[in-house]
């Protein structure tokens, strides 16, 4: 037997992805000076996160053990080390995790796979500062009195902000922001049915006070500070402009739009179940067209949490295909992925996916799975095929078993406690040509339906 469990099943809705950086719009510089402009930005970041990375190689152990801030006495040895003030030093370490420079795993920090490749991929330092300016909120905070529904109406119409900077193709009066901006939560607002701030006329309801028109310009200044800080755009004397970088991500971002506006499966306004349905029967390149269509219309913490939930469902190929959809995420699905490794029926699929976006090879990675795991996902792999598949293929998938033989295989599926093994085995004793194979396999899932060793 191979010893790879689920390459040739998992090549049935996927193929290998690939890390290429989307082109620049005519207009803007080529992909190696925009890559320059984000080493830049990001210069800091890298330096604290392979200062880290040899204190680490050298057994000092810098992590913080936690997400979060450095410790205090890390923070001053890394300021005084690479000659940098120690708050200089938290926006770094701050930066680097969320450009994906540096992971934590328990209380050690080891370099991502952007941080490898830095020097040499231009498409890892793009996405790794695109990942950046997707977090602009959390590099730069919004002020503590603010109220969080009004942070999050603003951070949801800074989109439109953005576009009109890109359009407009230099500077940008403050007051004209302002007043897209103000627009924008309103438009938000009718859309969930709330009540508008401002002048309004009559005896209806009095305006919300959460976010009246100068909390907005205030929210505005915020907002516009945060991108400056990660490098979109530059502030001047009551206007803003946006960057070479910033006109880059924006287009991007509007290109995605564009996609998702022309949906190729039409599924773009489905959940994500449905849409999940909708691409299995696709072939991989379709079905990634649709994936990002479908992500592009929503909210990227939304989209993970839709698919995610799918994924806990009983519908093992839903199982995959949802991670698959995650792969076209990337980088903004990682926190929600690396909660899932603590779920036993997502476990598999996750640690795959982490493995694969540290940079193994989609071939390779099967590797990061115990014995056990594999097994799992075994089990759950050939239920997605008795469930949609052809007999046939439920007989070849125990060619991708890590077990030498079938009566160990059987044995360790026994002690999985995978909740579809009885109806698996019976698939597969139905399926299986070889009468005293099928036999055992008949023996193994009445054992497992019976509790009998």
């Amino acid at each position: 037997m191979q010893a790879r469990p689920l390459a040739a099943a998992r090549r049935a809705v996927s193929d290998r992805r690939t890390r290429s950086a989307p082109r620049p719009p005519a207009g803007t510089p080529a992909a190696g000076e925009l890559a320059r402009q984000a080493r830049a930005v990001l210069a800091d970041a890298v330096r604290v996160a392979r200062w880290t990375d040899a204190e680490r190689t050298r057994g000092a152990a810098p992590g913080p053990g936690r997400p979060g801030p450095l410790p205090a006495p890390v923070t001053e040895r890394a300021a005084a080390a690479l000659g940098l003030t120690p708050g200089q030093v938290r926006a770094a370490w701050d930066r680097a995790r969320l450009a994906g420079l540096v992971e934590l795993h328990g209380a050690t920090v080891r370099p991502g796979w952007r941080l490898r490749a830095w020097d040499r991929d231009d498409a890892a330092v793009l996405r790794g500062w695109v990942a950046l300016f997707d977090a602009w909120s959390l590099v730069h905070p919004a002020p503590g009195d603010t109220a969080p529904t009004a942070v999050a109406e603003v951070v949801e119409a800074i989109p439109q902000v953005l576009s009109l900077l890109q359009l407009s193709n230099g500077p940008v009066l403050v007051p004209a922001l302002l007043d897209l901006l103000e627009q924008r939560v309103a438009e938000l607002r009718e859309e969930r049915c709330e009540v508008p701030y401002g002048p309004q006329s009559g005896t209806g309801p009095l305006p919300d006070p959460a976010s009246p028109p100068q909390r907005l310009a205030d929210l505005l200044d915020w907002a516009l500070a945060g991108l400056a800080a990660v490098g979109a755009l530059v502030l001047g004397e009551g206007q803003a402009t946006l960057t070479p970088l910033g006109n880059w991500a924006v287009w991007v971002k509007l290109e995605q739009i564009c996609v998702a506006a022309q949906s190729p499966a039409g599924n773009i306004e489905q959940p994500a179940e449905d849409m999940l349905r909708g691409c299995a029967g696709l072939t991989p390149g379709p079905a990634r067209a649709e994936y990002r269509a479908w992500i592009a219309a929503r909210t990227v913490g939304s989209a993970v949490t839709e698919l995610l939930d799918v994924a806990r469902g009983d519908d093992a190929l839903l199982r995959g295909l949802a991670f698959e959809a995650l792969r076209v995420v990337g980088a903004p699905a990682e926190a929600g992925v690396r909660a899932a490794v603590t779920e036993t029926c997502l476990r598999p699929y996750a640690l795959l996916w982490l493995a694969e976006h540290e940079g193994g090879d989609p071939e390779d990675v099967l590797g990061v799975l115990s014995r056990e795991e594999s097994t799992w996902l075994w089990v759950d792999t050939a239920a997605a095929v008795a469930d949609h598949g052809e007999s046939e293929l439920l007989v070849r998938h125990l060619d991708s078993a890590v077990q030498g033989t079938v009566p160990a295989l059987l044995d360790e599926v026994r002690a999985v406690g995978h909740p579809r093994t009885v109806q698996v085995l019976v698939a597969l004793a139905a399926a299986h040509p070889d009468p005293a194979l099928a036999k055992a396999v008949r023996r193994a899932a009445f054992q497992v339906h019976t509790g009998s060793a």
